[in-house]
């Protein structure tokens, strides 16, 4: 049976078992800590944890401000607002400056399902990586995402972590090593690369395993990094098996895909698919629904497989 865990929760935790580590980390929360499990912190150390109410653009100033006091400020909001809402502050304030602030966005993707398009953050990874000195991380599941956060903390300057609202499959290991920066080959394979982030990582997986039984042998690369890529696997990759297939929840530009085919383009230029969000908006709906609706499901990764497959010299 596939165990589903939230990754919220997951770093609900992890913030707490941090706070205990170490007394200058601080959690800041945009009216949703409930939403983003912030409340855990909130419960155990009072005395750091600020609400600043729905004013996303002064908590990254005031993360910014504790940052530069000495404070590790992990910023909590749904990535919509993470990314959106206080971009500027985020360049001008934290980036521009180097400043030691973490930023947790959860809700990313269309799997926010219900809330619709409106809270739905399809275009958060473009511009996050398009920050200079920005880090941004996109854990695969609840045992990646307390590597992640614990990594990012030990980091000097920004980072972005994603996440989702659901209850994701377990798809790496405990024993498995998280370094930001380089990715993590989850299957080996000789004919195609899927290389997926986030969400996507569990639907690449089961595509990988229906190719299987169509004679190709396809490799998955989990890209938990976005910024800084791995260059080294992607082109290592891509002499290895000759074609490539990203997957994301996200839109295709600016996104993962956009990331791994500039990598390709100056580096080894490879065949390439991408499986995301075509130009268009979320919608409201169940993230099943949604997933069927703008082709980001385990067939459409197959799909793409063999049209790429089928583009190699």
């Amino acid at each position: 049976m596939i165990q589903l865990l939230c990754t919220r929760e997951a770093c609900g935790n992890t913030l707490v078992e941090l706070g205990k580590k170490n007394k200058d980390v601080v959690v800041l929360s945009a009216d949703l800590a409930g939403s983003t499990k912030a409340t855990e912190f909130a419960k155990e150390f009072p005395d750091r944890f600020f609400n600043m109410g729905v004013a996303e653009a002064n908590m990254m100033n005031t993360a910014a401000g504790l940052a530069a006091a000495g404070k590790i400020p992990f910023a909590c909001t749904f990535a919509i607002f993470a990314s959106g809402r206080p971009w500027e502050q985020i360049r001008n304030t934290i980036a521009y400056a180097n400043l030691n602030v973490k930023i947790i966005a959860t809700h990313g993707g269309i799997s926010v399902g219900p809330d619709g398009a409106s809270h739905q953050a399809i275009e958060d990874i473009a511009l996050m990586r398009i920050i200079p000195n920005m880090t941004v991380l996109v854990p695969a599941d609840a045992l990646e995402t307390p590597k992640a956060i614990m990594a990012a903390a030990k980091l000097k300057g920004p980072v972005y972590i994603r996440l989702a609202r659901a209850k994701l499959p377990l798809v790496t290991r405990p024993e498995q090593p998280f370094q930001i920066g380089q990715a993590n080959v989850l299957r080996e394979g000789k004919d195609v690369t899927i290389i997926c982030c986030g969400y996507m990582v569990a639907p690449s997986l089961e595509a990988a395993e229906t190719l299987k039984k169509n004679g190709l042998d396809a490799a998955v690369v989990n890209l938990h990094t976005i910024k800084p890529i791995d260059r080294e696997t992607i082109v290592n990759q891509a002499r290895r098996t000759g074609a490539i297939v990203t997957a994301e929840e996200h839109l295709v530009h600016g996104g993962l895909g956009s990331a791994v085919a500039e990598v390709l383009a100056k580096n080894h230029p490879t065949p390439i698919e991408m499986i995301g969000l075509q130009d268009r908006f979320g919608q409201s709906g169940k993230p099943a629904e949604l997933f069927k609706e703008y082709q980001l499901t385990p067939e459409d990764i197959v799909q793409a497989v063999k049209k790429v497959s089928s583009r190699k010299s």
